[in-house]
């Protein structure tokens, strides 16, 4: 059997808009869906037992048992568990995509928010994550192409193949995007070579150059795609580089985050025969 889709969920919003999102990628994957709470218990000591522990983990419970029934009214057909998991949430789920198929994690309203902090769950698992994490956008399901960003290095390479995966799986279009400075000059002609090179790869996907700050200029691609799969590049840090970390932030569809040191999954003999065909030099 196929490796997960593991959803975390928090008890809000767009935690079961994220449930929803990953029932119908489980299902299209056929793979089961986990959904998966981390409870902790702030007290500096040991959990003991009392009301307020008490209270708060069968809230936690609640909150994965709501999730569950959401992923099963919403997808039908989905083999779908739920588990509480105690421990801290980005920890938990770095441990797991260590042999998931996919994380999927909701915005938390992120757009309302001025910054993304480090030490946020969402940036500690988008940067550190063994699988490709898919973060969710809103509670209607996209429209319009799978937007693959290419930057001519490895990573925006992988994030094309991702894409293109995404792209049969889901039968949309794959368009790939390229973001120059400005138009004109070397710019533009050092940005026509990226695109080159990924046409060879991707020879039926629709190439643009953009211009602009890659961040925004992606950001404002995403409004028309279904989905928009980018490679993570870390920064000094040891995190998010900024144009994946503006995406992360702002973008209007349901972003994947692809990595380069995934740990390898089981794949469906269609999937290793798709591979193989997109399998070229970098």
């Amino acid at each position: 059997m196929r490796n997960p889709v593991v959803v975390g969920v928090t008890g809000t919003a767009a935690g079961l808009a994220a449930v929803r999102l990953a029932a119908r990628e489980a299902v299209s994957r056929g793979c089961r869906l986990r959904v998966v709470h981390a409870f902790t218990w702030p007290s500096h000591g040991p959990p003991g037992a009392g009301l307020d522990y008490d209270a708060a983990r069968r809230a936690a419970t609640e909150a994965v048992d709501e999730a569950v029934a959401t992923a099963q009214r919403s997808t039908p057909g989905v083999r779908v568990t739920g588990q509480l998991v105690d421990g801290l949430p980005d920890r938990v789920l770095l441990r797991l995509s260590r042999t998931s198929d996919l994380l999927v994690l909701g915005d938390d309203d992120l757009a309302t928010t001025p910054w993304l902090p480090p030490s946020s769950v969402l940036v500690q698992t988008v940067a550190r994550s063994w699988c490709p994490v898919l973060v969710a956008r809103g509670p209607r399901p996209p429209r319009g192409a799978v937007l693959a960003a290419v930057d001519g290095s490895t990573n925006g390479m992988r994030a094309l193949r991702h894409a293109l995966l995404e792209g049969r799986r889901r039968r949309t279009p794959v368009e790939v995007v390229h973001v120059v400075r400005e138009y004109g000059g070397r710019h533009e002609e050092q940005g026509r070579l990226v695109l080159a090179e990924a046409s060879a790869v991707a020879p039926q996907a629709r190439a643009r150059l953009l211009a602009g700050a890659p961040g925004p200029t992606l950001v404002l691609a995403s409004r028309r795609g279904r989905v928009i799969v980018l490679g993570t590049r870390g920064a000094r840090d040891g995190l998010l580089g900024s144009v994946a970390r503006e995406v992360l932030h702002r973008s209007a569809c349901p972003s994947v985050f692809v990595h380069g040191r995934s740990v390898p999954a089981q794949r469906s003999p269609e999937g290793n025969q798709l591979m193989r065909g997109l399998r070229a030099p970098i």
